[in-house]
């Protein structure tokens, strides 16, 4: 089976020109097939206060009302993700740039209303892996925006982890898939405060054990859950890391 990877970088990295260049190249030189998805919450959340439009986050998620649709709408599927193609095609790599509407790639459902209201927010449900795979066989590399549809004519705003999971997943079934999240550290830390704390690797037991003992907390719990979920559906390995070692295969390993 043919391998891939698959890079889900934040907003942050992708917004600096800086950061961007040097993901780019670094991305540019992982071998053989490969997707990248984006994220971009903070070139939304300063073109909508040019706006006036006010960002409304809950619990690092962002409400999506109709007018800030409209604005992530046009940082995410328009200069984000154009600027990631236009810096890979600058580099040999025949990059395309996709949110989930095109060729009705990413299906979602609005997500229901429970305690909050997220607006026009997708949680997906149908992934066109067969597409996408036979994409990537001609060289393709899929740059994708967290962006999906609902195929009612509605675009929704999609969180990248979760686009990146669930993508990974699909294509797990046409490739040895490799899952690269990456963020600002150089993978899990055994201390917050120390850099260098890197905890190797991590499967569920010591997951558990850790979280328990308040080692890893906030925001790399749901992180590390939709790592699990995405080796049990087939994904060979997933590796929790900064984007300068994306080429190095160095992080935390989960598996």
């Amino acid at each position: 089976m043919d391998k891939l990877t698959l890079v889900k970088v934040g907003g942050k990295i992708v917004e600096e020109e800086l950061t961007l260049k040097r993901l780019l190249y670094d991305f540019s030189a992982i071998e053989g097939y490969k997707v990248l998805v984006h994220g971009g919450g903070r070139s939304a959340t300063k073109l909508a206060a040019r706006l006036g439009i006010e960002s409304k986050m809950v619990n690092g998620r962002r409400i999506t009302d109709m007018e800030t649709l409209k604005v992530v709408t046009m940082i995410y599927g328009g200069l984000v993700n154009k600027n990631i193609v236009a810096g890979l095609q600058a580099l040999g790599v025949n990059a395309l740039g996709l949110t989930g509407a095109d060729m009705n790639l990413m299906r979602s459902d609005k997500r229901p209303v429970k305690d909050i209201d997220y607006g026009f927010v997708g949680d997906v449900k149908e992934v066109n892996a067969n597409l996408l795979a036979s994409l990537i066989h001609q060289d393709i590399v899929p740059v994708l925006a967290p962006l999906t549809h609902d195929k009612k004519g509605n675009m929704l705003n999609t969180n990248a982890d979760t686009i990146a999971g669930e993508t990974a997943k699909a294509l797990a079934k046409y490739f040895e898939v490799t899952l690269m999240f990456c963020f600002e550290k150089k993978g899990v830390l055994k201390d917050e405060n120390d850099d260098e704390s890197v905890i190797p690797e991590i499967n569920q037991t010591v997951f558990r054990q850790y979280v328990k003992e308040g080692i890893i907390q906030g925001g790399m719990i749901p992180k590390l859950e939709n790592s699990f979920d995405a080796i049990e559906a087939g994904v060979k390995r997933v590796i929790i890391t900064q984007a300068s070692d994306i080429c190095h295969g160095k992080g935390t390993i989960v598996f």
